[in-house]
């Protein structure tokens, strides 16, 4: 089922969208507003996603352009884990593995929910050369699947200048670890 706004609230995050797009012009030099806003008008259903990238404090600004696929990429933009999706473990599994103190959802899970993809290693430290970001929060990655079938999850975050690459177990959560995502437009 594809999931749509109301006109007001479209209009409300287009108005969003389009404020933090003019006051950060380093993340997207080159591109102009009214072509990724052009984009989304042809794209409706890609504003729901935005908007919970937005409701769940991920402040999603457009990052890169694909000129193969002819899209705009957006990425949660926060300075820190998005707070509406912190205290989560990587995946479903690891949330079904856990026997006490679940976690209310799994990284991968909310993702899906909102209609976008976790970041990747590359796309967190394309993220992070465009600012200073989870200086105090860490984010779930997308984990290789080597990795996560062995139990594990990889995270990042920036830490004395430096953007750090860890693991943890999947199953693991931690109030001030989330995730952030992006969404091709």
């Amino acid at each position: 089922m594809t999931q749509t706004l109301p006109e007001d609230q479209r209009e409300e995050l287009l108005e969003i969208l389009e404020a933090r797009f003019r006051k950060h012009m380093e993340r997207h030099e080159g591109m102009e507003w009214a072509k990724v806003q052009e984009k989304l008008a042809a794209n409706p259903e890609k504003l729901w996603s935005l908007n919970e990238m937005e409701r769940t404090e991920g402040e999603p600004d457009v990052v890169e352009y694909d000129e193969e696929t002819d899209e705009y990429i957006f990425y949660d933009c926060s300075a820190e884990s998005p707070k509406g999706r912190r205290s989560v473990c990587y995946d479903h599994e690891a949330l079904e593995a856990r026997k006490k103190h679940k976690p209310e959802n799994s990284a991968m899970n909310m993702a899906a929910e909102l209609g976008i993809e976790i970041l990747t290693e590359k796309q967190y430290y394309k993220l992070q050369q465009l600012g200073d970001f989870d200086l105090k929060t860490s984010s779930w990655i997308h984990t290789p699947a080597d990795i996560r079938k062995l139990g594990g999850a990889i995270f990042c975050d920036r830490r004395y200048n430096t953007v750090f690459l860890y693991h943890n177990g999947a199953d693991s959560y931690y109030a001030a670890r989330g995730f952030r995502g992006s969404l091709r437009v």
